[in-house]
């Protein structure tokens, strides 16, 4: 249960960080079973067995991207950063460089496209 993972006693957090909390908690739960289809994917002789083991983990990538969006959406430091970082071709850490060194990144909404590609955002409109 999330709730053993709490650092502070349940009756300190407010609603926003318990259900963060609760957030963050199924996404780890979720990225544990992506990597546990995959590895018994790999050791699997048995191709039908296989291919459900592959198709489970893509369940399970589909939940992952559920609750990452449920963040996303709920919190704005998260928001930033992954919109800072995702849908990019980009190197990564020329990216944090360019944030770092107080540019826009791929934040930035200005005319500085030297770290981004083409986003989901951009490509939605600029959402």
């Amino acid at each position: 249960m999330s709730s053993e993972e709490l650092h502070v006693p349940r009756d300190i957090l407010s609603q926003e960080g318990r259900l963060l909390h609760y957030a963050i908690t199924s996404l780890k739960e979720e990225l544990d079973a992506i990597d546990w289809y995959r590895q018994r994917a790999d050791d699997c002789e048995d191709q039908a067995l296989r291919d459900i083991l592959l198709h489970n983990m893509r369940e399970e990538m589909e939940h992952a991207a559920m609750v990452l969006e449920w963040i996303r959406r709920r919190n704005g430091d998260f928001a930033g950063h992954l919109k800072t970082y995702l849908f990019t071709d980009a190197p990564i850490t020329g990216i944090e460089k360019v944030v770092e060194a107080g540019g826009s990144g791929a934040t930035g909404g200005g005319d500085d496209h030297s770290t981004r590609a083409s986003t989901i955002g951009s490509l939605k409109g600029g959402r």
